[in-house]
């Protein structure tokens, strides 16, 4: 039994829905400031869904292409989107963000041809599923794994022989976690010493807060936190 041929009416639903779900998944994706947001993910769906609604009408609508394969344009679509997510893919020193973005549109570029393909009800499932994923299990995510950033941590102590075991309690309330030590009894003065630390903070702690606990621990006499390079 052959498909029926796409009239106006369910192209434009068709079309709309995917503009739709664009909006969806851009509107949560611009709220965090990604740089792939509510434009870039409304067009890539509304992009997708069109190419799939050719891919369908070409063979029903040209004469001599009725055994015209509707997932060729499609495949096109699944390999070119990941030019379009290593564009969102950022490198800041050590770290690596833009990820979720980058899969976010290779997503909705997907909810698309399924929209164009009359898929509603999967195209739908996907999108509730990607919100739930996107707002719900970030939360969860980062309450169980706090992600951190990586920073070198020195404290110039007064005197020579210093004790480290105050600064990791205080590491230890603020939840820096301390993957390295290193102690220099030479500051460079004559006098004095140095502990440096490999430390992973948290990106919700107070970097200035953390630094005038240390000094006021009164044994420091100088504390720097400088990016790990």
């Amino acid at each position: 039994m052959e498909n029926a041929p796409l009239g106006e009416i369910d192209i434009l639903i068709r079309l709309g829905l995917g503009f739709l779900a664009g909006a969806i998944i851009g509107f949560e994706r611009a709220s965090r400031r990604q740089v792939a947001g509510l434009r870039t993910h409304i067009l890539i769906a509304l992009g997708a869904t069109l190419l799939m609604l050719l891919s369908i009408w070409l063979p029903q609508n040209t004469s001599g292409m009725k055994n015209g394969d509707p997932g060729r344009i499609a495949a096109q679509v699944v390999s070119g989107i990941g030019f379009l997510g290593a564009g969102a893919i950022l490198r800041l020193g050590n770290n690596i963000r833009g990820l979720t973005t980058a899969a976010s549109l290779w997503l909705i570029a997907a909810v698309g041809l399924a929209i164009g393909a009359g898929m509603f009800i999967a195209a739908a499932v996907v999108e509730a599923l990607s919100l739930i994923t996107l707002f719900a299990l970030d939360i969860v995510e980062k309450r169980l794994f706090p992600s951190g950033r990586n920073k070198i941590l020195e404290l110039h102590y007064r005197q020579s022989s210093p004790d480290s075991r105050k600064a990791l309690e205080i590491l230890k309330n603020f939840d820096v976690r301390s993957q390295s030590m290193d102690v220099n009894q030479a500051d460079g003065k004559g006098k004095g010493s140095r502990i440096r630390f490999l430390v992973s903070i948290p990106d919700a702690t107070d970097i200035s807060k953390l630094a005038k606990t240390l000094k006021a621990a009164g044994e420091i006499a100088r504390v720097e936190i400088k990016e790990k390079y």
